[in-house]
């Protein structure tokens, strides 16, 4: 099944490439998080950034910044109200947030790497949600 045709919640088999993850540091809950995108779709191009590196300018200047943003590294934190958690999204659903809790790491689940994932799907702050789901690693995408 693509990630475009999960249901708002029940057991699903489905697969597709991770976009991104992410690592929690050690002060929280032990959490791996990806994110799936539709097979149909070419892999992500996987590009590391240095610690502490943007990937993008801050808009504005020096500390300029939305009520949504934090100062100075021009990156949006979204609101989100707890009715807000259960809702539909507007649009179709384009990604898929896998999260495997008590785990800080999964070896082999990298950005670029397509994966077949069966599990109980959910709808959490409006992106479809899985939480500690069987796996298969299909593929990776190798170091150019």
């Amino acid at each position: 099944m693509s990630v475009r045709d999960l249901p708002d919640r029940g057991r699903v088999l489905c697969h597709g490439f991770i976009e991104s993850v992410t690592y929690v540091p050690a002060s929280q809950v032990a959490s791996f998080i990806a994110i799936l995108i539709d097979h149909e779709a070419p892999p992500p191009v996987t590009r590391l950034l240095p610690f502490g590196a943007q990937g993008g300018k801050a808009q504005g200047g020096k500390g300029a910044g939305t009520a949504n943003s934090l100062p100075g590294n021009g990156v949006a934190t979204p609101k989100v109200s707890p009715s807000a958690q259960r809702q539909r999204p507007a649009g179709p659903k384009e990604r898929l947030r896998v999260v495997w809790l008590g785990r800080r790491r999964i070896p082999g689940v990298d950005a670029g790497t397509e994966l077949r994932l069966e599990g109980m799907v959910t709808m959490r702050d409006g992106l479809p949600t899985i939480f500690n789901p069987r796996y298969e690693i299909l593929s990776r995408q190798e170091e150019q």
